[in-house]
């Protein structure tokens, strides 16, 4: 979404790539009551990647802080652009951090996992969209598998781009969202917790085999996933919620495989879905009809996309 006039830069940090942090909307234009009850939301958007109307993170997080700002709840949702913030400062306080960022080795989070451990310690959320749902195995994998229950996983995990159906699990997340039908990149075989320790499957489908098309590799296929898909025909989680148990903080969080494409923002359920978890990981009631986001127009869906070749 396209900031008004009156929004509030609220942090500027310039050391190397500059990194910000915006809150969508002054104080004076927020549809929630104001007190210290309101929670505050801080997105982590990644760098620039990909074609232009994929992974655009900064226009992503942007356009889902403005809704979330515009919706009634008790919220305050502030967006961080370029990666991890210079100045962790934004994250004091926070009731959730939400990540949409390319993943892998440079995953945003990769080089500050003992803070993010920390963050998830205060009882905040955790969320993580699209490719931040990947982290190398090991010290990366065992985190992600503490703080929000799955991740995917090289060479188990794949990420084609394909046709999903869904029909929402039961759960205050799905409040609101009907059954719907949409193509993405939509990450499948993610690795979760041991017998799915806390862990609620709220999307979920059956890939079909052409998903399975192309030969073995770190992404796009392995025995482990084949078995599962062609042989066993086992239906696959693109997003679940996550409790944490005491020992990790005690907090919500959620994993959403989609994201891919920028457009797919302008689909009710699809962005709904995705408002719903962040505000369940913050700690606030999901409205009984989901929270409010009425369709972006193709205006507002062109704000704040990335610079691209």
């Amino acid at each position: 979404m396209r900031p008004s006039p009156r929004s509030l830069l609220i942090a500027l940090v310039c050391t190397g790539a500059a990194t910000f942090a915006f809150m969508t909307r002054s104080p004076a234009e927020t549809d929630a009551p104001a007190g210290k009850d309101r929670k505050k939301i801080v997105f982590v958007a990644g760098r620039p990647s990909h074609a232009p109307g994929e992974h655009e993170h900064r226009a992503g997080c942007m356009l889902l802080a403005d809704h979330l700002n515009k919706s009634g709840l008790p919220v305050d949702a502030v967006v961080v652009t370029n990666g991890w913030p210079q100045d962790e400062s934004v994250f004091d306080g926070a009731a959730a951090v939400v990540i949409y960022a390319d993943g892998g080795g440079g995953h945003p989070a990769m080089q500050h996992l003992p803070k993010l451990r920390e963050i998830a310690k205060t009882g905040a959320g955790i969320g993580c969209i699209h490719y931040g749902v990947e982290v190398p195995k090991g010290e990366g994998g065992n985190t992600f598998l503490d703080l929000i229950g799955g991740y995917f996983e090289t060479d188990w995990s794949v990420n084609p781009h394909w046709d999903a159906s869904f029909k929402p699990a039961n759960h205050a997340i799905s409040r609101g969202i009907g059954e719907f039908k949409i193509r993405d990149e939509w990450y499948y075989h993610m690795r979760f917790r041991e017998k799915m320790e806390g862990v609620t499957p709220i999307l979920s489908d059956l890939p079909g085999p052409e998903t399975l098309g192309r030969p073995d590799g770190p992404h796009s296929g392995n025995p482990h996933v084949r078995a599962a898909v062609n042989e066993r025909k086992e239906p696959q989680h693109v997003m679940w919620a996550y409790e944490r148990p005491e020992s990790f903080g005690k907090g919500r969080a959620f994993g959403f495989t989609g994201g891919h494409f920028h457009k797919n923002w302008q689909h009710d359920d699809h962005r709904g879905i995705v408002l719903n978890a962040i505000a369940w990981i913050a700690q606030v009631e999901v409205p009984a009809d989901g929270v409010k986001s009425p369709t972006p127009t193709d205006e507002e869906m062109k704000a704040n996309l990335d610079k691209k070749g």
